[in-house]
């Protein structure tokens, strides 16, 4: 009888384990696709993208450590070659220029925000998070790339890296808290 509670167990932790590698390739596969969803502006060198939606969902739906990896996942496809940093674009000068550190901050806000999350499924909490915790994280680590590497003075570094975007972030956030909502409510009826 103990064996069979045991083994059970054991099914329940690889079905587990199974799940969310799962959601973690698909998480990969969703930025790598989100990331041609981009339009620049003339006036910065930063694009409007969908990946921020997909970062938000990311790490909404996963575990801290997680949702880290899979950011660094997409991070070090991009860095090789493989076209699916924003606009299509890869390789490690985009990680190393201008909206670089959008991108690496991308991964340090996932893992602040899942963390602080904590498990929950509170759509408020995720949109609270996003904005409180999230954008600013990735504000920042865009504004030093712009104003190392771009040479732009701190007016000029917010008025690329940041202004235009508040908006279209915040709807940003919304929608991945939305759809983290739903996945996670999926996840537990499953």
């Amino acid at each position: 009888m103990a064996q069979t509670s045991v083994t059970a167990l054991h099914r329940e932790t690889a079905a587990d384990k199974t799940r969310n590698l799962t959601k973690m390739a698909l998480c990969v596969a969703l930025l790598a696709i989100s990331s041609y969803l981009a339009f620049p502006l003339p006036f910065t060198p930063a694009m409007v993208v969908g990946t921020t939606i997909i970062v938000n969902m990311t790490a909404f739906i996963l575990k801290p450590n997680d949702a880290f990896l899979v950011l660094l996942a997409w991070l070090l496809i991009g860095a090789i070659g493989v076209p699916v940093l924003p606009g299509g674009s890869a390789g490690l000068g985009r990680l190393v220029g201008p909206t670089g550190g959008f991108y690496v901050a991308f991964a340090i806000a996932a893992w602040l925000m899942s963390k602080l999350l904590n498990g929950s499924n509170s759509f408020k909490r995720m949109v609270f998070l996003g904005i409180a915790v999230g954008m600013p994280v990735i504000y920042v680590g865009g504004c030093v790339s712009m104003y190392l590497v771009a040479h732009m003075g701190v007016w000029a570094t917010l008025v690329a890296a940041v202004f235009p975007f508040i908006f279209g972030d915040v709807v940003k956030v919304v929608a991945g808290a939305f759809l983290a909502t739903r996945i996670n409510a999926l996840m537990r009826k499953n």
